[in-house]
């Protein structure tokens, strides 16, 4: 669904090249196709091998990089960043990467995730005289490495590494070299690929078909990746790995032409459709699905159900991200210049309406009256997770658990305040079931947000005040 009207989104998208002619116009091309993990700011940094160049702004990428600014980025290698303000909040001052200057040369940083610790960090680092120059928690890891001991960048990294916490995807760009490095959970996404001689990574594969290049693998929880112009190496910055991938990543943030971890996203949302059809039968006329992210979900459930699928919904592509709202009634209206129902798809029919998720739930009642407004007789919602109870640290905007219906409120009682005639959620072991990773327990998947389990420890001063967490 689209992520402005539901109020869930995820921190961002990092992209890198190292051994390109055009590395700025391919990291151009990766972050048109990350759009969707961050549409606040956007920033490519380049090296000719020996200078550093960042070139950043607020807005989408073509709107950051439309009037000729690839053309001053010259070099053969490029990291760029897609940004959705969590951590540190919005801003040109926590537009990505950022760039930092010393004597002993330039380093760019790239973050995907957020650190459970970088609070407890930078209060540790301003005492030792630490100057920071944003309120984003990425900047912590500059910090660490401009500080450790070690003499070589490579050791510099893995020490500063294994001081945070949380869940981070780092590209990291010098003079001469480009490090890669994934959370020992593995949190976020992280794959890399080859275009040619060239080395390419980027938090989702749908990059790598944009750009032309072949995916390899997905990067290794706890690995570090050294890529420069003798080839790639890569070694562990901590053998303490226990994989947790975010489950949101495929049930709503990836694009459905990603594989995560050898998995089509659109192949898993399927399969969670057709779970939740198994789990919670219903007499039916016709399945839609809610634009964008759920139409796999509502497809599986019709291919389960036996219940036609149809476009009840059609989303609007041309409305303005940022249309104003200054009243209850503009925000309705919003909604419907977002979302339109196709009558003559719905009326008179018996509606089953397959969502991703439920989070704060205003909007999923906007949908239901919009699908009653234009004639439906019932509305059903089957949403294809289960539901969101507790908050996430690790880098989507839902860090209180007063933002999550879920989190007080019964099935029935949600249903109540959507007015829908039922509503079923898939059921935590439905979920791992159905996405079908091959490890144990969990499925190697991250489910806090549904059983308040954390992979980590987090820690306090992360945490609202009414809060508690275990891990």
């Amino acid at each position: 669904m689209l992520a402005e009207i539901k109020g869930l989104n995820e921190e961002c998208g990092v992209f890198g090249v190292w051994g390109h002619e055009n590395a700025s116009q391919i990291a151009y091309y990766g972050l048109h196709s990350l759009q969707h993990r961050g549409q606040e700011g956007a920033g490519i940094a380049v090296t000719d091998g020996e200078k550093v160049t960042v070139m950043k702004g607020v807005g989408l990428v073509n709107e950051v990089f439309g009037h000729g600014e690839l053309e001053q980025l010259n070099g053969k290698a490029a990291i760029g960043h897609v940004r959705y303000a969590t951590a540190g909040g919005g801003g040109f001052e926590n537009v990505q990467p950022l760039h930092f200057r010393s004597h002993s040369g330039s380093l760019a940083l790239a973050h995907n995730g957020n650190l459970v610790n970088a609070n407890a960090l930078k209060h540790q680092l301003e005492n030792q005289g630490s100057i920071f120059q944003s309120t984003s928690d990425t900047e912590v890891l500059a910090h660490l490495i401009k500080r450790s001991g070690y003499e070589d960048m490579k050791d510099k990294v893995k020490n500063a590494l294994s001081m945070v916490k949380g869940a981070y995807a780092f590209v990291i760009l010098t003079e001469d070299t480009m490090m890669v490095a994934l959370d020992p959970h593995g949190l976020r996404p992280l794959s890399i690929g080859r275009l040619g001689d060239a080395y390419v990574v980027a938090s989702e594969t749908c990059a790598f078909d944009i750009v032309g290049a072949v995916h390899e693998r997905d990067v290794e929880p706890g690995e570090l990746l050294i890529i420069n112009d003798e080839g790639i190496q890569s070694e562990r910055f901590t053998l303490n790995v226990n994989r947790a991938i975010c489950s949101m990543e495929y049930i709503y943030f990836s694009r459905p032409d990603s594989n995560i971890d050898g998995i089509n996203v659109h192949s898993a949302r399927k399969n969670l459709g057709k779970q939740l059809a198994v789990e919670s039968p219903i007499e039916a006329d016709v399945v839609t699905g809610v634009p964008d992210s759920s139409i796999s979900a509502a497809i599986g459930f019709a291919e389960q159900s036996g219940i036609p699928y149809e476009l009840g919904l059609i989303k609007n592509r041309y409305v303005g991200r940022t249309f104003i709202q200054p009243s209850q009634e503009l925000r309705e209206q919003g909604v419907k210049m977002k979302l339109s129902p196709v009558r003559k798809i719905v009326e008179g029919k018996r509606v089953v309406m397959v969502d991703d998720s439920i989070v704060r739930g205003t909007t999923s009642r906007r949908i239901v009256r919009m699908l009653r407004e234009a004639g439906a007789t019932e509305v059903h919602v089957r949403i294809s997770s289960p539901p969101i109870k507790n908050p996430c640290f690790y880098g989507i905007d839902t860090s209180s658990s007063s933002e999550l219906i879920a989190a007080t409120r019964s099935v029935e009682e949600i249903r109540e305040l959507i007015e829908a005639d039922s509503l079923v959620f898939l059921s935590n072991e439905g979920l791992v079931d159905a996405i079908g990773r091959q490890y144990e327990g969990n499925g190697g998947q991250c489910m806090a947000c549904f059983t308040g389990k954390y992979p980590t420890e987090i820690y306090p001063d992360t945490v609202h005040p009414h809060e508690k967490v275990t891990c």
